[in-house]
């Protein structure tokens, strides 16, 4: 892989970049055909071991089982993400951080990950993508234990922006999946899942504070919506699973889990719940 490598001695501090990528976002323009001159350029943990209290935190709010020797699949990306940020906040990014919108994540788990073990962490842009509503960006997220990726993710980030484009010929619907399970949600779970996280956007702390951004009352981060149905659903120890983010879900609120073989979903309630998250899990073959 080309582009340069920046090795980090520790973690940046995730409130300063979500700060400063705010301060910034009013400077920034997107517009079809942006280009970042940093696509391809790394940041690197070289030697990150994970804070167990801080693990353990999250799986209690995610659903995970507590206490187990090993990673949960999606928790490499909280590890990943004050990296994504420190990236996406810089001056050199083209897209305002204010307003870009988490749409899909791709993970694939290689082999168990151990919690106690120290692993390298490597976070870049690969590209930019023209989108019918705007600009993407793709970020990759690896981890490696002795050089080799066990666990490696794609995010998928919109800024939305006039475009040229046509609208894009809606697909249809996949057949509603079997109801398992409904769950009321506390209007605490983005404070809880901040806290374990790092991730204390406001929009997903307060009422009064989401409000500041078109949301009616606070809403719940989109990587606890698909940890909590991955938690419930389960999952092999070499996967792929595959996450669309479509709705946000309001906090407090209900919402209905369901799931048949390998896909999932979680809607709201009723027979015609709005699709919030849809996802698939899919073992790898050796």
């Amino acid at each position: 892989m080309t582009g340069v490598v920046t090795n980090l001695s520790g973690p940046p501090s995730l409130g300063p970049l979500l700060a400063l990528g705010a301060l910034r976002s009013p400077f920034k323009r997107p517009r079809p055909g942006v280009a970042f001159p940093g696509t391809g350029d790394r940041l690197v943990l070289p030697d990150l071991r994970v804070d167990l209290a801080r693990l353990a935190a999250y799986e209690r709010v995610c659903g995970f089982p507590t206490g187990e020797d090993s990673l949960p699949l999606t928790y490499p990306h909280v590890l990943g993400f004050p990296l994504a940020m420190r990236i996406m906040s810089g001056r050199g990014f083209p897209l305002p951080l204010l307003g870009l919108v988490h749409t899909s994540i791709e993970i694939t788990r290689h082999t168990a990950l151990a919690a106690t073990s120290s692993h390298e962490l490597a976070v870049h842009v690969e590209r930019l993508a023209a989108h019918r509503r705007g600009t993407e960006a793709v970020v990759v997220t690896e981890l490696r234990d002795g050089g080799a990726v066990v666990w490696e993710s794609t995010s998928t980030y919109l800024a939305r922006h006039r475009t040229e484009a046509a609208p894009a010929p809606r697909e249809p619907e996949p057949d509603p999946l079997a109801v398992l399970d409904e769950w009321r949600l506390a209007a605490d779970v983005g404070r809880r899942y901040g806290a374990a996280s790092g991730d204390r956007n406001p929009i997903h702390l307060h009422p009064l504070t989401a409000r500041l951004f078109g949301f009616p009352r606070a809403i719940a981060h989109g990587m606890w919506t698909v940890a909590r149905c991955l938690a419930a659903h389960g999952t092999p120890q070499a996967v792929r699973v595959r996450a669309e983010f479509r709705a946000p879900v309001l906090l407090p609120g209900t919402v209905t889990f369901a799931a048949d073989g390998e896909r999932f979903e979680l809607r709201g309630p009723g027979e015609s719940g709005r699709v919030h998250v849809s996802g698939r899990v899919n073992p790898l073959t050796p």
